[in-house]
């Protein structure tokens, strides 16, 4: 556990290995998973600039190496250097992209497609065949994308059909442009 929801902010973070989770706790005490970062993403900056309490838990999904820098110092290194607070209103603008996007996602892209998509970003531009391990477990690739574990599992089997197939915690694709196209057709147009 890295910070709880509600906790008073101590600092921001950078990951340097490994990969986090920021979720919410819903009034019924489901998490919802609000955001994962990995190597070279920061998290948590507008929380330590406003001071208060972090909105969300952050937690380790894997074994995880972080950077931490205390509100405080932050604080101080924006005021002898403004460029580090432009750059860190940079990055919470991209967060807030991310998070408009993952919400077009829930609202435009049926469950497959979602996991279509966050398969093709672990090519990393590849194309043709590609296999890839899975970069966390199932049950936090489906709460990132919004989907109950149920739900991912049924959305591996209908990606069968286009030629994915996943083993534990390995996915074979045969046609990364296959995928793609896949993952960004109009809603109702797929599988």
């Amino acid at each position: 556990m890295i910070f709880l929801q509600g906790d008073p902010v101590g600092a921001c973070f950078i990951v340097i290995e490994g990969w986090v989770k920021l979720y919410r706790l819903t009034s019924s005490g489901n998490e919802a998973v609000v955001a994962v970062f990995t190597r070279g993403q920061s998290f948590a900056e507008a929380a330590a600039f406003a001071g208060g309490k972090y909105p969300v838990s952050g937690e380790a999904a894997t074994d995880v190496t972080l950077l931490s820098v205390p509100a405080d110092t932050l604080i101080d290194q924006i005021r002898l250097n403004p460029e580090i607070g432009l750059a860190m209103l940079a990055s919470t603008s991209k967060h807030l992209q991310m998070l408009v996007q993952q919400i077009e996602q829930l609202k435009a892209h049926t469950g497959p497609q979602r996991v279509a998509e966050f398969l093709v970003t672990l090519c990393d531009g590849q194309t043709g065949a590609c296999t890839i391990g899975l970069p966390y477990d199932k049950a936090l690739i489906a709460g990132r994308l919004g989907m109950q574990p149920e739900s991912l599992s049924r959305a591996f089997q209908r990606l069968r059909c286009i030629g994915v197939a996943i083993d534990h915690s390995t996915a074979t694709i045969d046609d990364v442009g296959v995928l793609e196209r896949y993952a960004f057709e109009e809603r109702g147009d797929g599988l």
